[in-house]
């Protein structure tokens, strides 16, 4: 009797966990793919023909409202959260026309969804009509969402050199983040990184494994990190940093031996970036913490 009871209360404990885990999903809807948690909207990865690159918005925070900004009159090229390079080539795969540069997704795969994370496979060309592609990219997307009060978005891309690139000196490159100007240092909210340097005048050009930035709004307090993996080239990067909202590990803005960056045809870069979505500030997310654990991963 006593072991019926046993095994009763045990498979309502199991049944009851595995209800009360959450389903993360993936769907293309039109031109992007919706990611949901719970069947709540978290974010948009946008792959439209007629923008310059593929990007994700919007980036919904745990209260619903969106994190970041998608573009405004002074900076039309900032779409959110987002992966380009200006100065490739001659090319420019970061913001003006279409016809300077465009990274066009060739393929986009859900690999995995409705379980406790999603996951997109995605290959991109570099392209500008007159010009032979430089580069192609290769990237893998994965969603979860480890608490109510946490989202992440881990980025991992691997650029393929299809002949010899140079990169000017540039401080438009690689994975990039805009925030809600509501959350934006110019209206009382904080940029910090991992050495505890604080604003644009602290972070600026400084080398660091992350940033947190986060603000109050609605008497709540959320914002986005953006973590570099150790693996990464050029790890740790300085970031390029403003005030106003952006805030970007860069390193073709110090390149290390002259103004150029170099890459020889056939090499292979990859670089892996882990974005966490959150609720309070650095100290109550466990942003260090977080990091310490990405990089054993």
């Amino acid at each position: 009797m006593k072991k019926s009871i046993f095994f009763i209360i045990s498979f309502f404990i199991i049944v009851s966990a595995a209800l009360a885990q959450t389903k993360v999903t993936a769907e293309k809807v039109g031109d992007k793919i919706e990611f949901r948690v719970d069947g709540n909207l978290f974010t948009s990865y946008i792959l439209s023909d007629y923008e310059k690159y593929p990007f994700f918005f919007p980036v919904n925070g745990p209260s619903n409202a969106g994190v970041t900004s998608m573009r405004n009159a002074n900076y039309p090229h900032h779409s959110s959260l987002f992966f380009g390079c200006d100065k490739v080539n001659g090319g420019n795969y970061w913001q003006e026309k279409l016809t300077d540069g465009q990274i066009i997704s060739l393929r986009a795969d859900i690999v995995e969804t409705g379980g406790n994370k999603a996951v997109v496979e995605n290959e991109c060309i570099w392209r500008r009509p007159g010009a032979d592609s430089p580069i192609k990219d290769k990237r893998k997307i994965t969603v979860t969402n480890p608490s109510k009060d946490k989202f992440i978005i881990d980025f991992d891309v691997t650029m393929e050199m299809l002949m010899d690139v140079t990169i000017e000196k540039t401080n438009h490159s690689l994975f990039s983040g805009r925030m809600d100007t509501d959350l934006a240092v110019t209206n009382g909210g904080t940029m910090i990184n991992a050495e505890g340097e604080t604003s644009e005048k602290g972070t600026f050009g400084k080398p660091s494994p992350w940033i947190d930035f986060y603000g109050q709004r609605m008497g709540k307090t959320e914002g986005m990190a953006i973590l570099q993996h150790p693996s990464n080239k050029w790890f740790p990067t300085p970031w390029f940093t403003r005030d106003y909202g952006f805030f970007s590990p860069t390193p073709m803005y110090w390149p290390a031996n002259d103004k150029n960056t170099r890459l020889k045809k056939g090499e292979h870069i990859k670089l892996r970036y882990r974005v966490i979505v959150h609720s309070g500030n650095h100290i109550e997310a466990g942003i260090a913490e977080e990091f310490a654990k990405y990089a054993k991963e």
